[in-house]
Protein backbone atom coordinates (compact mmCIF):
# COMPACT_ATOMS: atom_id res chain seq x y z
CA UNK A 1 0.00 0.00 0.00
CA UNK A 2 1.27 3.02 -1.10
CA UNK A 3 1.41 6.27 1.17
CA UNK A 4 1.20 10.15 -0.23
CA UNK A 5 3.16 12.56 1.75
CA UNK A 6 1.91 15.50 2.96
CA UNK A 7 3.21 18.62 1.29
CA UNK A 8 5.61 20.64 3.79
CA UNK A 9 4.85 24.29 4.23
CA UNK A 10 6.49 26.75 6.39
CA UNK A 11 4.01 30.06 7.01
CA UNK A 12 4.97 33.49 7.17
CA UNK A 13 3.35 36.35 8.88
CA UNK A 14 3.77 39.16 11.40
CA UNK A 15 0.74 38.67 13.04
CA UNK A 16 1.14 35.54 15.79
CA UNK A 17 -2.77 35.11 15.55
CA UNK A 18 -2.80 34.72 11.60
CA UNK A 19 0.63 32.07 12.00
CA UNK A 20 -1.75 29.78 14.51
CA UNK A 21 -4.74 30.45 11.74
CA UNK A 22 -2.79 29.32 9.19
CA UNK A 23 -1.42 26.67 10.53
CA UNK A 24 -4.11 25.16 11.68
CA UNK A 25 -6.26 25.46 8.53
CA UNK A 26 -2.70 24.05 6.52
CA UNK A 27 -2.86 20.87 8.74
CA UNK A 28 -6.73 20.49 8.36
CA UNK A 29 -6.06 20.34 5.03
CA UNK A 30 -3.90 17.25 4.63
CA UNK A 31 -0.73 19.56 4.73
CA UNK A 32 2.34 19.68 7.13
CA UNK A 33 3.23 23.08 8.71
CA UNK A 34 6.93 22.68 8.88
CA UNK A 35 7.60 26.11 10.28
CA UNK A 36 6.54 29.85 10.94
CA UNK A 37 8.51 33.02 10.83
CA UNK A 38 7.24 36.46 11.48
CA UNK A 39 9.28 38.34 8.94
CA UNK A 40 11.21 37.92 5.75
CA UNK A 41 14.87 37.55 7.31
CA UNK A 42 13.22 34.67 9.17
CA UNK A 43 11.32 32.99 6.18
CA UNK A 44 14.22 33.35 4.30
CA UNK A 45 16.68 31.27 7.26
CA UNK A 46 13.86 29.07 7.84
CA UNK A 47 13.25 28.29 3.96
CA UNK A 48 17.27 27.39 3.99
CA UNK A 49 16.81 24.95 6.37
CA UNK A 50 13.24 22.90 6.30
CA UNK A 51 14.12 23.29 2.00
CA UNK A 52 9.89 22.89 2.25
CA UNK A 53 7.86 22.31 -0.53
CA UNK A 54 6.07 25.66 -0.66
CA UNK A 55 5.74 28.89 1.47
CA UNK A 56 2.48 31.15 2.49
CA UNK A 57 3.30 34.54 2.66
CA UNK A 58 1.85 37.83 4.41
CA UNK A 59 2.86 40.91 2.01
CA UNK A 60 3.02 43.64 4.66
CA UNK A 61 5.45 42.74 7.15
CA UNK A 62 7.83 44.91 9.10
CA UNK A 63 11.83 44.82 7.40
CA UNK A 64 12.42 42.68 4.78
CA UNK A 65 8.58 42.48 3.22
CA UNK A 66 6.69 39.83 0.87
CA UNK A 67 7.96 41.45 -2.25
CA UNK A 68 11.47 41.55 -0.87
CA UNK A 69 11.38 37.57 -0.26
CA UNK A 70 9.99 36.90 -3.55
CA UNK A 71 12.67 38.78 -4.93
CA UNK A 72 15.20 37.31 -2.73
CA UNK A 73 13.74 33.51 -3.72
CA UNK A 74 14.30 34.21 -7.38
CA UNK A 75 17.70 35.66 -6.99
CA UNK A 76 19.01 31.99 -5.12
CA UNK A 77 19.92 29.74 -7.99
CA UNK A 78 19.10 26.31 -5.86
CA UNK A 79 15.31 27.70 -4.53
CA UNK A 80 12.61 27.01 -6.64
CA UNK A 81 9.97 27.09 -3.52
CA UNK A 82 6.66 27.75 -4.99
CA UNK A 83 4.78 30.59 -2.61
CA UNK A 84 1.25 31.49 -1.91
CA UNK A 85 0.46 35.27 -0.94
CA UNK A 86 -1.98 35.29 1.85
CA UNK A 87 -2.51 38.80 2.26
CA UNK A 88 -5.01 41.34 3.59
CA UNK A 89 -6.37 42.90 0.17
CA UNK A 90 -7.35 45.87 -0.76
CA UNK A 91 -8.05 48.24 -3.91
CA UNK A 92 -5.44 50.00 -2.24
CA UNK A 93 -3.13 46.92 -1.90
CA UNK A 94 -4.12 45.91 -5.59
CA UNK A 95 -0.79 46.60 -7.19
CA UNK A 96 1.15 45.14 -4.39
CA UNK A 97 -0.86 42.14 -5.13
CA UNK A 98 -0.17 42.10 -8.67
CA UNK A 99 3.88 42.58 -8.35
CA UNK A 100 3.75 40.03 -6.04
CA UNK A 101 2.61 37.62 -8.90
CA UNK A 102 5.40 39.08 -11.22
CA UNK A 103 7.89 38.51 -9.04
CA UNK A 104 6.88 34.91 -9.15
CA UNK A 105 4.06 34.14 -6.63
CA UNK A 106 2.08 31.05 -7.82
CA UNK A 107 -1.45 32.58 -6.55
CA UNK A 108 -3.37 34.87 -4.12
CA UNK A 109 -5.63 34.12 -0.98
CA UNK A 110 -7.07 36.45 0.33
CA UNK A 111 -7.22 36.47 4.61
CA UNK A 112 -10.33 35.23 6.03
CA UNK A 113 -12.70 37.75 7.20
CA UNK A 114 -15.68 37.68 9.76
CA UNK A 115 -18.14 37.17 7.45
CA UNK A 116 -16.20 34.24 5.11
CA UNK A 117 -16.52 30.79 5.98
CA UNK A 118 -13.53 29.02 7.64
CA UNK A 119 -14.26 25.60 6.18
CA UNK A 120 -13.97 27.92 2.41
CA UNK A 121 -11.14 29.85 3.37
CA UNK A 122 -9.13 26.21 4.59
CA UNK A 123 -10.56 24.23 1.23
CA UNK A 124 -9.50 26.75 -1.25
CA UNK A 125 -5.90 27.70 0.85
CA UNK A 126 -5.30 24.06 1.02
CA UNK A 127 -6.42 23.24 -2.89
CA UNK A 128 -3.83 26.28 -3.95
CA UNK A 129 -0.91 25.29 -1.42
CA UNK A 130 -1.31 21.51 -3.30
CA UNK A 131 -1.36 22.97 -6.80
CA UNK A 132 1.90 25.16 -6.17
CA UNK A 133 3.76 22.27 -4.96
CA UNK A 134 2.26 19.62 -7.54
CA UNK A 135 3.35 22.39 -10.08
CA UNK A 136 6.69 22.50 -9.31
CA UNK A 137 6.65 18.23 -8.64
CA UNK A 138 4.93 17.89 -12.64
CA UNK A 139 7.62 16.21 -15.02
CA UNK A 140 6.91 18.69 -17.95
CA UNK A 141 6.37 17.42 -21.22
CA UNK A 142 9.37 17.43 -24.04
CA UNK A 143 9.43 20.83 -25.87
CA UNK A 144 6.84 21.18 -28.61
CA UNK A 145 5.21 17.45 -28.02
CA UNK A 146 1.83 17.36 -28.27
CA UNK A 147 0.14 15.15 -26.31
CA UNK A 148 -3.31 15.36 -27.90
CA UNK A 149 -3.71 13.93 -31.35
CA UNK A 150 -7.21 14.26 -31.55
CA UNK A 151 -8.22 17.59 -31.87
CA UNK A 152 -10.93 18.57 -33.99
CA UNK A 153 -10.15 19.45 -37.95
CA UNK A 154 -9.80 23.43 -38.19
CA UNK A 155 -12.51 25.64 -39.42
CA UNK A 156 -12.09 28.80 -41.12
CA UNK A 157 -13.48 31.72 -38.75
CA UNK A 158 -15.31 34.57 -40.75
CA UNK A 159 -15.27 37.73 -39.58
CA UNK A 160 -14.39 37.30 -35.52
CA UNK A 161 -15.61 40.05 -33.72
CA UNK A 162 -15.32 39.67 -29.98
CA UNK A 163 -12.28 37.42 -28.36
CA UNK A 164 -12.99 36.49 -25.26
CA UNK A 165 -9.99 35.32 -23.03
CA UNK A 166 -10.67 32.83 -20.21
CA UNK A 167 -8.12 32.23 -17.35
CA UNK A 168 -7.30 31.59 -13.60
CA UNK A 169 -4.10 30.82 -11.58
CA UNK A 170 -1.34 31.97 -13.71
CA UNK A 171 -3.22 33.77 -15.32
CA UNK A 172 -1.65 37.48 -14.85
CA UNK A 173 1.77 36.13 -15.72
CA UNK A 174 0.48 34.43 -18.98
CA UNK A 175 -2.06 37.79 -19.48
CA UNK A 176 1.69 39.77 -19.63
CA UNK A 177 3.31 37.70 -22.08
CA UNK A 178 0.17 37.95 -24.53
CA UNK A 179 -1.73 40.97 -24.63
CA UNK A 180 1.25 43.04 -25.49
CA UNK A 181 2.09 40.82 -28.18
CA UNK A 182 -1.53 42.27 -29.60
CA UNK A 183 -1.49 44.35 -32.39
CA UNK A 184 -3.86 47.82 -32.11
CA UNK A 185 -6.13 47.75 -33.77
CA UNK A 186 -6.82 43.99 -33.27
CA UNK A 187 -9.51 44.24 -35.80
CA UNK A 188 -12.30 42.51 -33.19
CA UNK A 189 -12.93 42.90 -29.53
CA UNK A 190 -11.01 42.04 -26.79
CA UNK A 191 -12.89 40.81 -23.43
CA UNK A 192 -10.85 39.40 -20.58
CA UNK A 193 -11.96 36.93 -17.41
CA UNK A 194 -8.99 36.34 -14.91
CA UNK A 195 -10.06 34.98 -11.81
CA UNK A 196 -9.25 37.87 -8.60
CA UNK A 197 -10.69 39.25 -5.60
CA UNK A 198 -12.02 42.49 -5.97
CA UNK A 199 -9.47 45.04 -6.38
CA UNK A 200 -6.72 43.60 -8.11
CA UNK A 201 -8.64 43.77 -11.18
CA UNK A 202 -8.13 47.69 -11.79
CA UNK A 203 -4.37 47.00 -11.45
CA UNK A 204 -3.70 43.96 -13.33
CA UNK A 205 -5.53 46.43 -16.25
CA UNK A 206 -3.30 49.18 -15.28
CA UNK A 207 -0.28 46.81 -15.65
CA UNK A 208 -1.34 45.38 -18.73
CA UNK A 209 -2.38 48.60 -20.57
CA UNK A 210 1.08 50.34 -19.91
CA UNK A 211 2.58 47.85 -22.20
CA UNK A 212 -0.10 47.22 -24.36
CA UNK A 213 -1.03 48.67 -27.98
CA UNK A 214 -4.31 47.95 -26.93
CA UNK A 215 -6.29 50.08 -24.93
CA UNK A 216 -6.77 47.86 -21.88
CA UNK A 217 -9.17 49.09 -18.84
CA UNK A 218 -11.73 47.49 -16.53
CA UNK A 219 -15.16 47.06 -17.40
CA UNK A 220 -17.67 49.20 -15.88
CA UNK A 221 -20.57 48.41 -17.57
CA UNK A 222 -22.42 49.53 -20.89
CA UNK A 223 -19.93 49.65 -22.88
CA UNK A 224 -18.64 47.60 -26.51
CA UNK A 225 -15.32 46.29 -26.90
CA UNK A 226 -13.83 47.38 -30.17
CA UNK A 227 -10.90 47.03 -32.32
CA UNK A 228 -8.80 49.53 -30.21
CA UNK A 229 -9.77 48.30 -26.90
CA UNK A 230 -9.26 45.50 -24.29
CA UNK A 231 -11.81 44.77 -21.49
CA UNK A 232 -10.70 43.34 -18.45
CA UNK A 233 -13.97 41.80 -16.05
CA UNK A 234 -13.33 43.24 -12.31
CA UNK A 235 -13.18 41.09 -9.28
CA UNK A 236 -15.76 40.25 -7.59
CA UNK A 237 -18.39 41.02 -10.03
CA UNK A 238 -19.77 39.12 -13.32
CA UNK A 239 -19.26 40.63 -16.35
CA UNK A 240 -22.51 39.88 -18.62
CA UNK A 241 -22.89 40.68 -22.35
CA UNK A 242 -26.46 41.67 -23.99
CA UNK A 243 -27.56 41.15 -27.42
CA UNK A 244 -26.04 43.89 -28.53
CA UNK A 245 -22.36 43.07 -27.38
CA UNK A 246 -23.17 45.94 -24.35
CA UNK A 247 -21.13 44.77 -21.45
CA UNK A 248 -23.27 44.82 -18.09
CA UNK A 249 -21.78 43.37 -14.39
CA UNK A 250 -23.76 42.02 -11.96
CA UNK A 251 -24.06 40.80 -8.37
CA UNK A 252 -25.24 37.37 -9.29
CA UNK A 253 -24.00 35.01 -6.61
CA UNK A 254 -20.45 33.50 -7.68
CA UNK A 255 -21.03 30.25 -9.72
CA UNK A 256 -18.62 27.74 -8.46
CA UNK A 257 -17.39 29.80 -6.08
CA UNK A 258 -16.17 31.96 -9.04
CA UNK A 259 -17.08 35.85 -9.71
CA UNK A 260 -16.68 36.41 -12.29
CA UNK A 261 -17.28 33.39 -13.63
CA UNK A 262 -16.27 33.32 -17.36
CA UNK A 263 -18.62 30.22 -18.45
CA UNK A 264 -21.11 33.20 -18.17
CA UNK A 265 -19.84 35.85 -20.43
CA UNK A 266 -18.86 33.32 -22.61
CA UNK A 267 -22.23 32.18 -23.17
CA UNK A 268 -23.77 35.28 -23.78
CA UNK A 269 -20.79 36.29 -26.44
CA UNK A 270 -21.65 33.09 -28.17
CA UNK A 271 -25.30 33.82 -28.65
CA UNK A 272 -24.65 37.30 -29.25
CA UNK A 273 -21.52 37.01 -32.05
CA UNK A 274 -21.95 32.94 -33.11
CA UNK A 275 -19.73 32.39 -35.34
CA UNK A 276 -17.90 35.39 -35.23
CA UNK A 277 -16.00 34.39 -31.95
CA UNK A 278 -12.96 33.81 -31.09
CA UNK A 279 -12.25 31.62 -27.17
CA UNK A 280 -8.80 32.21 -26.03
CA UNK A 281 -8.49 29.25 -22.68
CA UNK A 282 -5.12 30.18 -20.65
CA UNK A 283 -3.62 28.73 -17.81
CA UNK A 284 -6.10 27.68 -14.45
CA UNK A 285 -7.31 25.55 -12.43
CA UNK A 286 -10.52 23.94 -12.51
CA UNK A 287 -13.02 23.99 -15.47
CA UNK A 288 -14.39 27.37 -16.02
CA UNK A 289 -15.06 27.86 -19.72
CA UNK A 290 -15.68 24.47 -20.66
CA UNK A 291 -19.70 25.05 -20.40
CA UNK A 292 -18.88 27.78 -22.37
CA UNK A 293 -16.58 26.33 -24.86
CA UNK A 294 -20.20 24.22 -25.79
CA UNK A 295 -21.92 26.98 -26.65
CA UNK A 296 -19.50 28.53 -28.98
CA UNK A 297 -18.99 25.59 -30.24
CA UNK A 298 -22.33 24.98 -30.92
CA UNK A 299 -23.04 28.28 -32.31
CA UNK A 300 -20.15 27.89 -34.75
CA UNK A 301 -17.39 29.89 -32.89
CA UNK A 302 -13.38 28.89 -33.22
CA UNK A 303 -11.68 27.72 -29.83
CA UNK A 304 -8.12 28.01 -28.98
CA UNK A 305 -6.27 26.74 -25.58
CA UNK A 306 -2.80 27.48 -24.10
CA UNK A 307 -0.35 24.23 -24.50
CA UNK A 308 0.32 21.96 -20.96
CA UNK A 309 4.13 22.75 -21.83
CA UNK A 310 3.60 26.42 -21.11
CA UNK A 311 0.49 26.38 -18.25
CA UNK A 312 1.01 26.67 -14.97
CA UNK A 313 -1.96 24.88 -13.84
CA UNK A 314 -2.91 22.85 -17.14
CA UNK A 315 -7.02 22.40 -15.48
CA UNK A 316 -9.10 24.83 -17.29
CA UNK A 317 -7.48 24.33 -21.03
CA UNK A 318 -7.39 20.05 -20.08
CA UNK A 319 -11.18 20.09 -19.62
CA UNK A 320 -11.92 21.87 -22.93
CA UNK A 321 -9.02 19.66 -25.05
CA UNK A 322 -10.43 16.26 -23.19
CA UNK A 323 -13.89 17.20 -24.32
CA UNK A 324 -13.01 17.30 -28.23
CA UNK A 325 -13.90 21.04 -27.78
CA UNK A 326 -10.08 22.40 -29.01
CA UNK A 327 -10.21 24.03 -32.63
CA UNK A 328 -6.28 24.10 -31.47
CA UNK A 329 -3.97 23.88 -28.80
CA UNK A 330 -0.60 26.08 -29.22
CA UNK A 331 2.21 27.67 -26.69
CA UNK A 332 1.46 31.34 -25.14
CA UNK A 333 4.29 32.23 -27.35
CA UNK A 334 2.06 31.38 -30.43
CA UNK A 335 -1.24 32.22 -29.16
CA UNK A 336 -0.66 36.24 -29.77
CA UNK A 337 0.29 35.46 -33.52
CA UNK A 338 -2.93 33.29 -34.05
CA UNK A 339 -5.49 35.76 -32.40
CA UNK A 340 -4.16 37.70 -34.71
CA UNK A 341 -4.72 35.74 -37.49
CA UNK A 342 -8.25 35.06 -36.73
CA UNK A 343 -8.83 38.40 -36.02
CA UNK A 344 -7.85 39.09 -40.01
CA UNK A 345 -9.99 36.19 -40.97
Amino acid sequence: MTTTTPPRVVVVDDSALMRNILARSLTRAGVEVVGSARDGDEALALCARERPDAMTLDLTMPGLDGLGVLRALRARADSNIPVVVVSAFSAAHGARAIDALAEGAFDLVSKPTANESLDAFIQNLGAKVKLAVASRRKPRPAANQNIFTSLRPARTLTGAKLVVIATSTGGPRALAALVPKLPAPLGVGTVIVQHMPAGFTGSLAARLDASSALDVREATGGEKADARTALLAPGGRHLRLAGDGRTTLTDEPAVGGLRPRADLLIEDAARAYGERMLLVVLTGMGNDGLRGAREVHRHGGRILVESEDSCTVFGMPRAIVESGLADDVLDLSELAQAIATEARA
